[in-house]
């Protein structure tokens, strides 16, 4: 078997499953996140879950994908090593990436969510006079 070849079909062995093992962590946990912030309403928490995890898996599985191709010549084990190196290191940046940027959208979800509402002031105010809700004819 030409070595590239090997190498190409130990990085899709290891980065895929990689990326799945992500995504299934940032659903497990993602889903407190979401049920906490969207309460009232679970079966919008779950929505957006999976949405999330759809995004996560779209991304990062094009992202393997167009990373696959190499211009290296390989032709021992060890360039075989190193190339996966490379490329499967450069995969687990990638999904780091998206791990934390996802968990900084879970936060500032929260976040927003979790904010204390200001009163609305009175309306209308005593004592100042009120424009009519539509312009006079």
């Amino acid at each position: 078997m030409d070595p590239v070849v090997l190498a190409y079909a130990l990085y899709l062995l290891i980065s895929i499953p990689l990326t799945v093992l992500v995504a299934r962590t940032l659903s497990k946990h993602g889903r407190t996140f979401l049920a906490e912030v969207f309460a009232d309403s679970p079966g919008l928490a779950h929505a957006v879950n999976q949405l999330l995890v759809v995004g996560f898996y779209l991304i990062s599985l094009g992202f393997v994908t167009l990373f696959l191709t190499s211009r290296a010549t390989v032709l021992s084990a060890r360039e075989v090593f190193e190339l996966l190196s490379v490329k499967v290191g450069t995969v687990a940046l990638v999904l780091g990436f998206m791990h934390l940027t996802n968990v900084l959208v879970f936060n500032g979800i929260r976040r927003r969510h979790l904010a204390p509402k200001p009163a609305p002031a009175p309306f209308p105010y005593p004592g100042v006079p009120q424009a009519p809700p539509f312009p006079a004819p």
